[in-house]
């Protein structure tokens, strides 16, 4: 019984501590309850690029581009790829659009992979909808191509009904930009370069010198005089000898370490949505408030004027009615007075501050504007 138990408990260990496999550094992933670096940082070298092209989308229904010159000369250009030969200015392109094709292809895309794809009209089209898009090679900033697209296009909208005078149009979402997923097969890579000098550079994307700073001692912990941050944005971290040939599982093992990133203190103002956010770190200092609710109100009525035919018309001249418009203004001010709101050193206590005052909202976004102006709040204020 006691050997059952003792090779049960060697057991359990084995599946809870992965090991080394053939000379291979175990995978090591820790937890503390913050944020995974992967989640906080990129590596350098292991980014995004963006592709464009120049395509005809072909199967409108008569929302394609009128008779321009472009996009006619396309067409024949395309049908004489074919072994048509159509003069340009006899071809009818109702029922075809030009397009601009955008896409981001990833830093590991191998050759066979898809990438979803954006295509937009860059004519008169009045929909792209229920268009299929003809290939179109993706070309790179050096002119290179790494994908090609076509298909299908999905539009998240419609255009019914005919405009001008007695018709309706009816539209909903944007109907002249579609999506086609997986629309696109990457042909060539595009070579990522993580490791320099063996070293990494995470870079952060939130630069901050807290942040950076702790994230390089973490990096420490685990692995000792590795990291280093060289300035608010980027950490760089030598690849121990022992990974040199397992650089994944060192990338691995780095983005899960956890930690606790700090940010500077922020209010972020929307005047057009009327939506504010703050950030953990915003404080107030003691001051005092005065707001007064001014109310202006603009009632219109139209009064009907309609003289009988005896009086002033006694002439056999009928009177004629009119219709006599009437404005009243009226304006109210509400009692003002100084309300006085204590140091708040926590973003829960500058909230339940401010809702005492019972403003509204667009109201609390003139008070932050005025606060900071005085100087009592100790965050920065973004409008946008």
């Amino acid at each position: 019984m006691k050997k059952t138990l003792a090779f049960l408990a060697c057991f359990a260990t084995a599946l809870s501590s992965p090991a080394a496999t053939d000379g291979q550094p175990a995978l090591t992933l820790t937890s503390s309850g913050g944020s995974r670096i992967k989640d906080l940082t990129m590596v350098e070298g292991a980014r995004d690029n963006q592709l464009t092209s120049y395509g005809l989308v072909v199967g409108l229904a008569g929302t394609g581009d009128s008779k321009i010159s472009e996009t006619t000369q396309s067409i024949a250009n395309m049908l004489q790829r074919y072994g048509v030969n159509i003069p340009a200015d006899t071809i009818k392109s109702g029922n075809v659009a030009a397009v601009m094709i955008t896409a981001d292809i990833g830093p590991f895309a191998k050759p066979g992979s898809r990438i979803d794809v954006t295509v937009s009209s860059i004519g008169d089209s009045k929909t792209i909808q229920g268009g299929v898009l003809l290939q179109a090679p993706l070309r790179g900033a050096d002119d290179t191509v790494y994908a090609v697209a076509q298909g299908a296009i999905a539009v998240g909208g419609f255009l019914e009904g005919k405009g001008g005078p007695g018709g309706a149009t009816v539209q909903k979402n944007h109907p002249t930009v579609g999506t086609i997923p997986n629309g696109a097969i990457v042909e060539r890579e595009i070579p990522a370069e993580l490791v320099k000098d063996g070293a990494i550079n995470l870079v952060l994307r939130e630069a901050d010198f807290t942040s950076a700073a702790r994230m390089a001692e973490a990096v420490n912990q685990m692995f000792p005089g590795t990291a280093v941050a060289r300035d608010a944005g980027t950490v760089n971290v030598r690849v121990p000898k022992e990974y040199i040939p397992y650089q994944v599982n060192f990338l691995a093992t780095v983005g899960g370490i956890e930690v606790e990133p700090d940010g500077v203190a922020r209010i972020v103002i929307n005047e057009r949505t009327g939506v504010i956010v703050a950030t953990s770190n915003v404080r107030v200092s003691k001051v005092a408030i005065s707001h007064g609710s001014l109310t202006i109100s603009i009632a219109s009525t139209l009064n009907v004027s309609q003289p009988n035919n005896g009086g002033i018309f006694n002439n056999n001249n009928a009177g004629t009615t009119a219709i006599v418009p009437s404005t009243t203004t009226g304006v109210t001010e509400g009692k003002g007075g100084f309300k006085v709101v204590e140091e708040a050193p926590t973003i829960e206590r500058v909230a339940a501050a401010l809702n005492a005052l019972g403003v509204s909202t667009r109201d609390m976004m003139s008070i932050f504007q005025a606060m900071k102006r005085s100087g009592a709040l100790q965050a920065e204020l973004v409008l946008n």
